[in-house]
């Protein structure tokens, strides 16, 4: 008798809302794990695992195609992201993308974003990422000097960043993104301003930039307890958060607007997150590959984070399922508020229409606490936060959790 397929509870038509849908796609390998890197990629993969993963991707894809709340729908949104998804070959980018729109046509996708290492790309490569559709392309800048790069783990240089800044934007891609980390391992005050001034001269799109974390299952994490060492051998937070605000600073003079705790656009009626955007206000995510997330009508899953494990459950026809959440209403509410927190405006009148909720009532304790530390202000309608709350978002957001969320498992 045939196995029957592990389906998703939240798959079924009672959930399905046809104006939110999406689909992120992990591409979990990489040619050089970073010092700094947290997320589950393999370096040590060969062409015929590759292949055998992207297969995998496409069963996977397949399953959900054929559920009934994904049936029929087309992707507002499609991400790549890693992983490197530029790792891959030209003949490996085509086949995969070729076979995904067979499942899930995303010829009306508002957004196609592409995140890419420099140093994997060539015009070839570039030209073919535009081809299959690919409307913002995101690369991994971190650093434009090469020390810090190497001793940082990062596979590119600072020539590589450069040449494929420069290809991508004679082959015209419609957003071009940097990424960029304040506090990597060396840096100082003399190179972070040197990276905003090339990054300045260049004029991208759109600038993201993060700051530096060192969780448990990173390289330099590993260094620290070998050696016995408590701290981190990066910036503190307080010179982490000047340097982003240097840098937006900077990136303001030059006409660039922050949107986030995070980001800095060009022109904001021009350059859009549709992709972040969408998940902050709630929107349905298929992610699709090892240890990738979903959420779809309010369940939360995670895939099987081991690769072998990962293939083996496409092969019994099974969903990659590792653990999930259903959650309440009250905790759709909280979680879009907090990530909208991050946006650094937050419109009440959103809430109250959505989930019936006045967040200045439901949050009053909280909000008095920020204005009291003027971190916010009310512009009408509107909860602000400053540039200072904005630098620091996500320390504040513990806030508003709810008491169970509180723990240290959480925050």
């Amino acid at each position: 008798m045939p196995r029957p397929q592990r389906r998703c509870a939240a798959c079924s038509t009672k959930h399905r809302n046809p104006a939110c849908r999406s689909a992120c796609i992990s591409r979990a390998v990489c040619r050089k794990r970073c010092h700094f890197c947290y997320f589950r990629v393999y370096t040590d993969k060969n062409a015929d695992e590759i292949k055998r993963y992207l297969d995998a991707g496409i069963a996977e894809l397949e399953i959900y195609a054929k559920s009934p709340l994904i049936r029929g729908r087309k992707p507002r949104f499609i991400y790549f992201g890693g992983g490197t998804p530029s790792y891959l070959s030209v003949a490996q980018l085509k086949s995969l993308t070729d076979r995904m729109k067979e499942l899930l046509p995303w010829d009306e996708a508002e957004e196609v974003a592409f995140e890419a290492e420099p140093g994997t790309l060539n015009e070839a490569k570039l030209s073919a990422i535009r081809e299959i559709g690919v409307t913002r392309l995101s690369l991994g800048v971190e650093n434009f000097d090469s020390h810090i790069l190497e001793i940082n783990g990062r596979a590119h240089r600072t020539d590589e960043i450069y040449r494929a800044y420069n290809f991508a934007r004679s082959i015209g891609f419609p957003q071009i993104n940097i990424d960029l980390i304040s506090g990597m391992v060396e840096e100082t005050d003399e190179n972070w301003r040197e990276n905003v001034r090339k990054t300045v001269e260049l004029l991208p799109d759109s600038v993201t930039i993060y700051q530096m974390e060192v969780p448990y299952n990173t390289g330099i994490y590993k260094e620290m307890k070998a050696e016995g060492k408590l701290t981190a051998p990066v910036a503190n937070w307080h010179t982490k958060r000047g340097w982003v605000d240097y840098a937006f600073s900077e990136l303001e003079k030059v006409g660039y607007t922050v949107t986030s705790g995070y980001t800095a656009v060009r022109d904001p009626q021009k350059t859009k997150f549709v992709y972040r955007d969408a998940l902050w206000s709630g929107a349905d995510l298929v992610g699709l590959g090892v240890a990738s997330f979903s959420h779809i009508a309010g369940t939360h899953f995670q895939n099987i984070t081991e690769f072998s494990q990962y293939l083996e459950a496409i092969q019994r026809g099974d969903l990659p399922i590792s653990r999930a959440m259903t959650t309440t209403e009250e905790e759709r509410m909280i979680r879009e508020f907090i990530l909208q927190m991050k946006l650094g405006r937050v419109n009440q009148q959103y809430f109250q229409e959505k989930f019936g909720v006045n967040v200045g009532e439901r949050f009053r304790e909280q909000f008095d606490d920020l204005r009291t530390r003027k971190l916010i202000s009310d512009e009408g309608g509107w909860i602000v936060l400053t540039r200072e709350a904005l630098l620091k978002v996500d320390t504040l957001l513990h806030a508003f959790f709810l008491p169970q969320h509180r723990g240290p498992r959480y925050v």
